[in-house]
């Protein structure tokens, strides 16, 4: 059975789906519809407890089971946007290059903008081959948001 919970955080609300004991999807609420029954589950609450410390600039990785249903190709990308360090950012192309494909950067873009676990799997760490700001399912205010957030929580060693 898919449950489902809706909490409010610094960028809205927020919704967080699970199924079998894995988060499913994120997405940010505003004007979208959502399914599953309406119940916290204990896996719902880690999900926004942990969510909550990542927008608090607390937590930098999550530790969250996740299943994602895409293509080979799409679960491919969304795996190697886990590689990328928290503050930092790749191209499509870097991402292309990381999984072996260099010629498919509008493939990873397509596969990036079909994301069902946004923020977890963090393909806002994504940036157009020029470092522009491009594409992103929460909308690019929330897009750069997320992205000040990380660089604000960086900590530098020299």
């Amino acid at each position: 059975m898919k449950n489902t919970a809706i909490f409010q955080t610094i960028l809205g609300p927020v919704v967080i789906s699970e199924q079998d004991e894995a988060v499913t999807e994120v997405f940010f609420a505003k004007g979208k519809q959502y399914s599953g029954n309406k119940q916290t589950t204990p896996l719902l609450k880690e999900a926004e407890k942990q969510l909550l410390e990542y927008l608090s600039g607390i937590r930098k990785t999550f530790d969250l089971k996740l299943a994602v249903k895409g293509t080979e190709f799409q679960k491919l990308v969304w795996e190697s946007l886990h590689s990328i360090p928290y503050g930092e950012t790749h191209s499509y192309k870097q991402v292309a290059e990381m999984i072996g494909r260099p010629e498919a950067s509008r493939a990873v873009g397509m596969a990036n903008s079909k994301n069902p676990i946004l923020i977890l799997t963090p393909c806002h760490r994504i940036l157009g081959s020029d470092g522009k700001l491009v594409g992103y399912a929460g909308g690019l205010e929330l897009k750069k948001k997320l992205l000040e957030l990380e660089k604000s929580h960086v900590t530098c060693h020299v």
